[in-house]
Parts: C-alpha cells; sequence; structure tokens
C-alpha cells in the first residue's frame, strides 16, 4: 500500500527555497581566511550581476533559469517589485567583511545565512505566538533565531555568545523586511567586535 506524502505548505516551500539560497552566503568567511579581497571582489560582482538581471526581470524579460528561481523564491509581498533581498544579503555580507574583524564579520555573515534561516523556518513551522511589538514575526523563529547564532558563537565566553544571539535575535524580530539582510551582519558583527572575545574561533574556520 503506498504512504500518502502530505504536500508542503505553499509558503514553506517558499521560505525553503529563499533560505537555500541565504545559506551560500554563510562560505564567505571561508573564502576571506583565503583571501579577503577576491571574497569582496566576487560579492560586488555578484551585486552587480544580479542587480541586472532582477531589472531585466522587473521589465518583463523571461531570464532563463534566474526568472524561475526568482519565482520560486518570491514571497507574496515581492510581487511586482524589485526584489532586494539578495542584494542586501551580499551588501550586508561585504560590510561586515569591511568593517570588522575577521571573526566578528564571520560571527554577523553567520547569524544573517543560519539566524535568520532558522527564524524564517521555524517561525513558518511552529510560529503561533506572534506578540504585536514583534510585528507579525514569532516569538519561536526569534528563539530559532537566538539558537543558532548562540551555537555559531560558541567559541565565545558565554556573555559574549549571550550577546551576539540577542542582537540577532532582536534585530531579526524588527519589521526591517529585505534590509534584515544587511542589519544582522552589521549589528552581530559590531557586538562581537565590542565584546571581549577570548579565545573565540569561528567553528566554521578551525
Amino acid at each position: 500500500m503506498r504512504l500518502l506524502k502530505t504536500p508542503l505548505p505553499e509558503d514553506l516551500k517558499t521560505e525553503l527555497a529563499r533560505k537555500s539560497i541565504h545559506l551560500f552566503i554563510g562560505v564567505c568567511p571561508a573564502l576571506a581566511a583565503w583571501d579577503r579581497n577576491i571574497t569582496l571582489g566576487l560579492l560586488a560582482a555578484g551585486a552587480a550581476l544580479y542587480t541586472a538581471l532582477e531589472a531585466l526581470r522587473f521589465s518583463g524579460r523571461n531570464i532563463p533559469l534566474f526568472s524561475k528561481i526568482s519565482a520560486r523564491a518570491s514571497r507574496k509581498r515581492d510581487k511586482g517589485r524589485f526584489i532586494l533581498a539578495p542584494l542586501t544579503l551580499g551588501l550586508g555580507a561585504a560590510g561586515a567583511l569591511l568593517f570588522y574583524t575577521p571573526r566578528s564579520a564571520a560571527l554577523g555573515i553567520y547569524a544573517a545565512a543560519f539566524g535568520d534561516s532558522a527564524a524564517s523556518v521555524a517561525g513558518t513551522l511552529f510560529g503561533r505566538v506572534r506578540p504585536a511589538f514583534l510585528g507579525g514575526k514569532s516569538l519561536e523563529g526569534s528563539l530559532a533565531c537566538f539558537a543558532a547564532v548562540f551555537l555559531a558563537a560558541r567559541g565565545l565566553p558565554l556573555p559574549g555568545a549571550c550577546a551576539a544571539a540577542l542582537a540577532a535575535a532582536l534585530v531579526e524580530a524588527l519589521p526591517l523586511k529585505d534590509f534584515d539582510n544587511l542589519a544582522l551582519p552589521l549589528a552581530v558583527g559590531l557586538v562581537s567586535d565590542i565584546t571581549p572575545c577570548g579565545g573565540f574561533r569561528c567553528f566554521l574556520l578551525r
């Protein structure tokens, strides 16, 4: 007898597609450890290419593969407008690499890659508690963001890891829409930079 498979909700499919793109930015700290300037150059080139392709798509052109990926990863609020999220994600990663120490930049980028992804997926799957002050976002998503960034900062002394994770959860909870991709790496990188790091080593760079 065949087992009936429950199809994934459409909003969850969209979030999984969006956050799979987010996860790719998590390779930037490893690339920057090899060559920071090349990494910044790749981010700049990627931002320029995305802007050009998205402008063509927005004008009504069908771009093979790109248009299909954009349609799959678009939320309802993205319909009929220029989608900023990938652009702000790249700019946030570049800003963290430019302004902060390598270890703080890495944690900021991981907050955007993993913390934001965890918040979106957990909020879509389990989000039930949605206080008014979270602007429609869920407490479950904020807790998932905190947990993901706390794990990424596990090499920090406990107060520093908690501060970075709390900063990520607070920024992610703000109604910034696509600009949270820009704010997360910069805010978490700043908190990490001004927090005594002790023996902090980014666990993905060991």
